[in-house]
């Protein structure tokens, strides 16, 4: 009896060791679960930022830049306002301006109106860099004759569908795709024949806007079947082709702060910009008759020799 008692005590305790040692054993599973769920969570929530940051910047070489589209809601309004409203007191300082090495040239040819004024065409491309610069100059000159609504920020491209690096990289800009312009003086007619986005399949860029058989003809009489972008024709009376200026001018900027520079006549982006701004306004004084007077000022009407 006392040998078979203690054996049952002997084997009490020993199912009671083994029963505590599995419970602590299963609680060390737990913990262990538990630890690596939490790595496997902290590592999701880090990949989904990242996609989050990915997306929000831009797409890899297969899509978009990298670079952002520069500023939206109420940031976007305040650029577009510095930019549309240059004072006339500092685009009178800035007159010539430097750096301004394409200026409007002479051409030729039966008048180009629409809407019974005369027409202002620009043919260009989201992702070219010297289209990026132009469109600076377009909109403080075109703002003197009327109104821009729907104006957003874009970048030029890095690199094409190829692969291949495009020079001055993600060039701070806008677009005219999808902008109105409302003037009683001209008609405006922009078209942004491809975007920033590389194509792969053909090794450039996604097609945009086409032109139409009549734009072709006006581009290809003027620019050549090869000519340069951005192009742009003045009422078939003056031209520009390619940038006015170099977009290096631009470099390491945002919209905020070259929107801001406008207003700063001694600054290179003003005697850039607003320099080229006034010679596009003396092609388009020219195209008025001078009107209106306030903006085709004696410092505007001067320029008309040069071009």
């Amino acid at each position: 009896m006392g040998k078979a008692s203690r054996t049952k005590q002997s084997v009490s305790r020993q199912e009671r060791v083994a029963a505590q040692r599995a419970a602590a054993k299963r609680a060390e599973q737990r913990r262990n679960l538990l630890m690596a769920g939490g790595v496997v969570a902290v590592v999701l929530v880090v990949v989904a930022v990242f996609l989050v940051v990915k997306v929000a910047g831009g797409h890899n070489n297969s899509g978009t830049n990298t670079a952002s589209n520069g500023p939206t809601g109420t940031s976007l309004s305040s650029v577009v306002s510095q930019v549309t409203s240059v004072p006339a007191s500092t685009l009178e300082a800035v007159g010539a301006g430097s750096g301004v090495t394409g200026k409007p040239t002479t051409i030729s040819g039966s008048a180009l109106t629409s809407n019974g004024k005369p027409e202002i065409l620009y043919e260009g491309a989201e992702y070219c860099p010297y289209c990026a610069a132009e469109r600076w100059a377009m909109i403080v000159a075109l703002s003197r004759f009327g109104t821009f609504s729907g104006l957003s920020t874009i970048h030029s491209a890095s690199k094409d569908g190829a692969g291949q690096s495009e020079p001055y990289p993600n060039t701070p800009t806008w677009t005219f795709y999808k902008s109105t312009y409302s003037s009683q003086y001209v008609t405006f007619t922009p078209v942004e024949t491809q975007t920033n986005v590389p194509d792969s399949s053909n090794g450039t860029y996604t097609a945009l806007q086409t032109p139409t058989s009549a734009q072709n003809a006006i581009v290809t009489k003027y620019d050549g079947s090869q000519g340069s972008i951005p192009f742009i024709d003045f009422g078939n009376k003056y031209m520009i082709s390619g940038a006015s200026y170099s977009p290096q001018v631009l470099s390491g900027l945002t919209w905020s702060q070259i929107a801001a520079d406008l207003s700063n006549q001694n600054s290179p982006v003003a005697k850039a910009i607003d320099g080229t701004a006034n010679y596009i306004t003396a092609a388009i004084c020219k195209m008025t008759g001078n009107q209106p007077a306030n903006v085709c000022t004696t410092t505007i009407t001067s320029l008309q020799s040069q071009i």
